[in-house]
């Protein structure tokens, strides 16, 4: 037996609670694992507060990616003991993710971990640091060189933004680091950003075309935020856009598509193809500073994470969200 975070629905509503689980409860998969670290994301909030239909069928283990151990595997590429990690594949929302002691998964959707990362280490990082690998290989993949100009980063100060700073930082870009918290500011130049922007001066409408202000952008916000950045980068400039934490809509023209050659690219961590995430763990652990993890890192227990998922959504969490399962593990 092993506890886990468990949400059901009867006619009552939507419930969530900690209980004990067997292997044998686990849904279908030819690897089981053993979980060392999992995370409390904010599309793990949305699950466990409801707040959002992001569960498809009930009950569901929540917890979008996990790191652990193979304890079993019936799949040629893994055999117990090894090191693993997994982000997206609709685990936490149609298959039971990694809010528990094990998960069963398929092996497909299972990354070796790079021996340079640890377990702890990979969830520090996670889907949200995943995602701004990503981010950040898209906009090298359309062009976007460090002497092209500034980088904005919006919600910088949460998990993909964190990361996303740290990443490009180090790759030698300057970043403009744009968040709603401005107690934050010392915290996000510890990661390398070389400018602070307030929220505040994208969240109204704006016009069609800004002035020109960055080469290029990684958005976790969408809504007007997403349209204001848009409106502001530069000529031939690209904005990757991987959340939306400030709306779904996006209330723009196509000015700055068709006048600036704007190109904007779609970020999806969820079904991204294998050699690609292969290729993102593999840049994180040699592009990413391990050491500035602990700085952008919370640790919450299992039995308190239904209790913090509200405080995420409410935009007062810093960083990454990291839940140790087994630590003992590794």
């Amino acid at each position: 037996m092993f506890d886990a975070i468990l949400i059901d629905k009867s006619e009552e509503g939507q419930s969530v609670s900690l209980v004990k689980l067997s292997p044998e409860q686990l849904p279908e998969g030819d690897v089981l694992v053993d979980v060392a670290y999992s995370t409390l994301n904010y599309k793990d909030a949305l699950a466990i507060t409801g707040r959002s239909p992001i569960v498809r069928s009930f009950p569901m283990v929540p917890g979008i990616d996990y790191s652990g151990v193979v304890a079993e595997s019936a799949h040629p590429d893994y055999k117990p003991g090894d090191r693993v990690v997994l982000n997206g594949w609709g685990v936490g929302e149609k298959h039971w993710g990694g809010l528990a002691g094990q998960a069963r998964a398929r092996g497909e959707w299972l990354v070796p971990l790079p021996e340079t990362i640890g377990l702890r280490q990979a969830m520090a990082i996670g889907t949200a640091g995943y995602t701004a690998m990503l981010s950040v290989m898209a906009l090298e993949r359309h062009g976007v060189t460090p002497d092209k100009g500034e980088i904005a980063v919006t919600g910088a100060a949460g998990g993909v933004g964190s990361v996303a700073t740290a990443l490009l930082a180090a790759a030698g870009y300057d970043v403009a680091a744009v968040t709603g918290r401005p107690e934050e500011a010392d915290y996000l130049r510890s990661l390398g950003a070389r400018s602070i922007v307030s929220r505040g001066e994208l969240t109204e409408k704006g016009r069609p075309l800004a002035k020109e202000r960055w080469a290029g952008a990684v958005d976790v916000a969408g809504g007007t935020v997403l349209a204001n950045v848009l409106a502001s980068i530069r000529h031939r400039g690209v904005v990757a856009a991987c959340g939306l934490a400030a709306g779904m809509d996006l209330p723009t023209t196509v000015a700055p598509f068709i006048l600036r050659g704007v190109t904007l690219v779609g970020i999806d961590s969820v079904m991204c193809p294998r050699p690609e995430r292969l290729e993102a763990w593999r840049r994180l652990s040699e592009g990413l500073d391990l050491k500035k993890l602990d700085a952008i890192t919370t640790e919450v227990a299992l039995g308190d994470v239904i209790a913090t998922a509200p405080t995420l959504l409410e935009g007062r969490v810093r960083g990454r969200i990291v839940v140790p399962v087994n630590p003992g593990l590794g």
